[in-house]
C-alpha cells in the first residue's frame, strides 16, 4: 500500500494528502459525504490482509493523481472501520464506490486492470466537471465502435440504458449494434423503447434495415435466373437487390439498383430509386455505401 506523504501530485499543484487520505468511521461523513457535495470522492474499502487490495490501491492512487485534482480518493480499512462498509453492504473487497452530491453513484468490486481503473476515474472526473455519466458512456460507446469493438460499445450502451431507459441516443446505438450483429429480434425490442416520433440517425437506420429485412425474399436463385434470361426484368432486379441488402451485401444491392435506374429511370414510378434511398438510410447517411452510391447515382442522373 502506498504511503501518503506531503509531496505534491505531478501536475496537480496540490499536496497528495489533499487528494488521497485515510478515513475512519468517525470522519466518513466529513471526508466522503460532505466532501462529495463539492467534488467527486472515490472510496476504497480495503484491508491489510487483502492481496487484490494491494494491487488495486496503487492503480487508484495513480489515476486520481493523474486527474489533477478533479477527484479525491478516500481509503477505509474495513477491519478498523466496519460501520459504513456494512451500511453499503460491502460483501467482498476491494470494493470501490464513487460519491457525488453526498450519495454513491457508481462503483465496482474486485481489482481491475489499470486501464479500466483510469477509465473509471476519468469518467467520474468528467461528471464532476458537469459531464453526465450517460453522456460519458455514449462517448465510450462511440469510441468503441470507431475501434471496431462492438462488444465494448454494446456494454456501454447497456449501462447508459440502465441509467436512462428513455435516452434516444442509447436506444439507437444499442439497436444499431444488435442489427449489425444480425440479432434483428433484439434490435426490434430495443427500438420499442423509443417514442414513435424519435429523431435519431441510428434509430432511422435500424428501422430502415428492419423494413428491408421484412420485405426481402429469402431465396435469390429465381431472380438471378430471370435476370440471366432478361436483363431488363426490373422486378426481378429489384427483388434481387432487396435480398442482397437483407443479407448485408449493401454494395452489391446498390449496384443492382443503379443498373436498374440506368436502364429505365422511371420504371414503376421510380421504384428502384426509392429502394436505393432506403438502403442509404439503412446503411447510414455517412456510410461508404451511401457516399459511393450517391456518386454512382449522380453520374447517371446528370450525365
Amino acid at each position: 500500500m502506498t504511503l501518503i506523504g506531503e509531496t505534491q501530485g505531478a501536475g496537480t499543484g496540490a499536496p497528495i494528502a489533499d487528494l488521497i487520505k485515510d478515513a475512519t468511521d468517525a470522519s466518513f461523513m466529513a471526508d466522503v459525504v460532505e466532501a462529495s457535495k463539492t467534488q467527486p470522492v472515490i472510496v476504497d474499502f480495503w484491508a491489510t490482509w487483502c492481496g487484490p487490495c494491494r494491487q488495486l490501491g496503487p492503480a487508484l492512487e495513480k489515476a486520481v493523481t493523474a486527474a489533477k485534482g478533479a477527484v479525491k480518493l478516500v481509503k477505509v480499512d474495513i477491519d478498523r472501520n466496519p460501520a459504513y462498509a456494512g451500511q453499503l453492504r460491502v460483501q467482498s473487497i476491494p470494493a470501490v464506490f464513487a460519491f457525488v452530491d453526498g450519495r454513491p453513484v457508481d462503483g465496482f468490486m474486485g481489482a481491475l486492470p489499470d486501464s479500466q481503473v483510469k477509465q473509471f476515474v476519468d469518467r467520474l472526473a468528467k461528471q464532476g466537471a458537469g459531464v453526465s455519466p450517460v453522456d460519458e458512456l455514449l462517448a465510450v460507446a462511440k469510441e468503441s465502435l470507431e475501434l471496431g469493438d462492438a462488444g465494448g460499445a454494446a456494454q456501454a450502451y447497456a449501462q447508459a440504458l440502465q441509467m436512462d431507459p428513455t435516452n434516444v441516443k442509447a436506444i439507437g446505438g444499442m439497436a444499431r449494434v444488435l442489427q449489425q450483429a444480425g440479432d434483428l429480434d433484439q434490435a426490434r425490442e430495443v427500438l420499442e423503447l423509443a417514442p414513435p416520433d424519435a429523431k435519431d440517425p441510428d434509430i432511422d437506420a435500424v428501422r430502415a434495415a428492419l423494413a428491408l429485412a421484412d420485405e426481402a425474399p429469402s431465396e435469390t436463385a429465381e431472380f438471378e435466373a430471370r435476370l440471366a434470361k432478361d436483363p431488363d426484368d426490373h422486378e426481378a432486379r429489384l427483388e434481387y437487390a432487396k435480398a442482397l441488402a437483407a443479407a448485408g451485401k449493401m454494395h452489391e444491392a446498390v449496384d443492382e439498383l443503379i443498373e436498374s435506374i440506368r436502364r429505365d429511370r422511371e420504371w414503376n414510378e421510380q421504384a428502384s430509386r426509392k429502394q436505393l434511398l432506403t438502403i442509404f438510410e439503412a446503411a447510414g447517411p455517412m456510410s461508404d455505401v451511401a457516399k459511393q452510391g450517391r456518386r454512382k447515382l449522380s453520374s447517371i442522373l446528370f450525365s
